[in-house]
């Protein structure tokens, strides 16, 4: 049986945020203009049913009030990217790592360019938070969502500006 895919569209003040559920379980995150953003047409039919938690967290996070999401997830990855984002969800709220580190800690220091390949593919951005990855000399490198993006989530989190700024 074909899996059933639904998505919805929410407000943020990161631009709106496309949420896409296989079978009822958040699997994307989806940002206007996005690297890596697939085809509409693969978001399935509109539905905001499978993502009233993943909103009351998306929105308990922008107000300020929520530091770390608890949300089952369906991820589609080959099993290092896997890792990757599962120790992205480690990576507390507030702080970074460089992708050299993130190499290590998955046991294979020569690989932060495959680490940043991983990273680059992560389909549910913010709530796996790759944003909090930067690179070697502490500079703000790739991210699909742009690095605009990349810098006011991380000012954000580190306190440096209110969610209204953030428009």
């Amino acid at each position: 049986m074909a899996p059933i895919v639904r998505h919805t569209v929410v407000d943020s003040p990161y631009d709106p945020l496309t949420l896409v559920a296989v079978d009822g379980v958040l699997s994307r995150l989806h940002m206007t203009g996005q690297r890596h953003r697939p085809p509409e047409e693969t978001f399935g039919a509109p539905d905001p049913r499978p993502f009233r938690e993943a909103i009351r967290q998306l929105d308990a996070y922008f107000a300020g009030e929520l530091t770390e999401f608890d949300l089952p997830l369906h991820l589609v990855g080959t099993e290092f990217q896997l890792r990757v984002w599962a120790e992205l969800r480690r990576i507390p709220y507030g702080e970074t790592r460089t992708y050299g580190e993130l190499a290590e800690l998955l046991g294979n220091p020569g690989a932060s360019r495959a680490v940043g390949l991983a990273n680059g593919k992560n389909p549910v951005g913010v709530i796996v938070p790759c944003h909090r990855v930067i690179g070697a000399g502490g500079g703000l490198t790739g991210y699909g969502g742009g690095l605009d993006r990349k810098q006011r989530l991380l000012a954000f989190e580190s306190g440096a500006a209110e969610p209204e700024a953030l428009f």
